[in-house]
Order: C-alpha cells, then structure tokens, then sequence
C-alpha cells in the first residue's frame, strides 16, 4: 500500500487517473477479449445477446401483457426500440454497480502490491460496461434505421447525455468497492437494489402511467433523466435539455469526487481485512 501523501484537490486526483489511462485501455481490453475467450461466437456475443434480450422484453411487455406507451398507441418496432434504450442506459448503470463491492475482493493479489493503482478498477469495469453499452447504442441506430428509416442527427449528443451518469456511476463504484471489502454483505444488497430499481425506472412504461401521487419518486430516481434524454435524441430528434445536464454534471461530478476521497481515505485498510 501506497503511504505516501496525496492531493484531494479534484484537478490533482483527475490528473493522476488520466495518466493511468494506458494502463486503464488496456486491463479493459484484456477483460473484455478476455470474458469471450474459447466461445465459437466470440466477441460477436455482444451484439447478439441485447438483441435477444430486447426481442424478449419486447414479446412480454407489448405482446403478452400487451404493454401501451403513452395515449398514443405505438407500433411494435417502436415499443421495442423505447425499451431498448432504456435498458441499454440501465445496462451500463447495473453492470457496474452490481461488480463494484467484489472490485477488490476479487483482485487480492493486486492489493498485496505496494504501487498498484488500486483506484483504477473501476474505470476498467466501466470500460467493460461501456463497451457493451456502445454495442447496444449501436444497435439502436440500425434497428431505428432498419425499422423507421430514419436516423436522427441528433444522436451525436449521446456521449455529451452520458458524461455526467458515468461521473455518477464511477463515483458510486469507488464508494461500494471500499465498502464491500470491509463489509461482504453489501453484494448482496446492491444486487437486491438495482433489481428493485430496474422496476422503479421508467424503462418499460413512461413517466406519465406513473400515478401522480408516487411520479417524484421516478423524476429523482438518478436514470430517469438520462434515458429520457436519450430517447428524445435517438428516437424524436430533440436536442438535449441543457440546463439538466449541467447541473446532473455538477451532481456527477461531486460524487465521483467524493467516491474517490472516500476509496483513497479507505484503501490503507483493505490489506488488513482480506
């Protein structure tokens, strides 16, 4: 463990990470061939198993339940692709937030390590996650091109939409791999939290079928605005709400922060309890 003293200073902990970026591109990579290895599909995997999965929501959510958005009554292809797009931003959120409390658990060997940057295992999961989501934005594209014949300039904006939920999520991250390697039971609860909030996000119904009394719950539920966003400028052409998105940075941003004091406050213990 490194004992040496540290900058908390934002700009100061921002400047380190980047400089491990190298080294972060190349651990995500390694994982990411590394989890299709000995398949016969390989990396082909992530492409097919979103599709499954949407072709899967889609039959039980509009076909059998037969799921309505909004007054309106939208086609099949569009029920579908709605619901693809919240589950791709929902994705990336869960994939991450459910691997973080085992992040060092998992990785002794490497706490052992004195110089180490044991910081940087969240980003190398985000990057995982992040490529899987790239795959399904992907796939949104062509389907909405494929389906509607139609694909919005405005689907640019999309990385600009996400910036501030990755600052959320690796803030998040930090917060649960220090946590979960001083207390194991937290696996347990964020796998039982975001199975609850997958239902509590407005991904296979819109925000208006919510009852009046209970829609503040879904409007601060931190994935509503994003996915919103992200359908109005994939699926409608709208631009994005600008004064939401800085100031969801500005929230991002401090948790990411904040996550990264309380992992570096907390590493010096991680040896000791492993």
């Amino acid at each position: 463990m490194r004992t040496q003293k540290r900058s908390f200073a934002p700009w100061s902990m921002w400047r380190d990470l980047s400089s491990k970026g190298y080294l972060i591109f190349e651990l995500s990579k390694r994982e990411i061939l590394g989890r299709y290895r000995g398949s016969i599909l390989g990396v082909f995997w992530s492409f097919l198993n979103p599709v499954i999965m949407l072709l899967v929501y889609t039959f039980v959510f509009h076909v059998v339940l037969k799921g309505r958005w909004e007054e309106g009554q939208k086609s099949r292809s569009e029920f579908a692709l709605i619901i693809f797009t919240g589950l791709t931003v929902f994705t990336l959120f869960s994939e991450l937030i459910n691997r973080s409390p085992s992040l060092i658990v998992s990785n002794v060997s490497f706490v052992k390590k004195v110089v180490f940057p044991l910081e940087i295992f969240p980003c190398v999961a985000l990057g995982t996650a992040l490529f899987h989501a790239s795959v399904g934005f992907l796939i949104l594209l062509a389907a909405n091109f494929f389906l509607n014949h139609n694909i919005h300039w405005t689907f640019v904006f999309f990385p600009i939409i996400l910036l501030p939920l990755i600052f959320l999520i690796l803030g998040l991250s930090w917060f649960l791999c220090s946590l979960g390697a001083f207390v194991r039971d937290i696996g347990q609860v964020v796998a039982t939290v975001t199975q609850i909030l997958m239902f509590m996000t407005p991904i296979f119904y819109p925000t208006s079928a919510v009852p009046e009394r209970l829609r503040m719950i879904i409007a601060w539920n931190p994935l509503t605005f994003i996915i919103e966003q992200m359908r109005g400028v994939f699926l409608e052409g709208h631009t994005p709400d600008w004064l939401g998105l800085a100031l969801y940075f500005i929230l991002g941003s401090t948790v990411a922060w904040l996550g990264l004091v309380w992992f570096e406050k907390t590493r010096n213990g991680f040896a000791n309890v492993l």
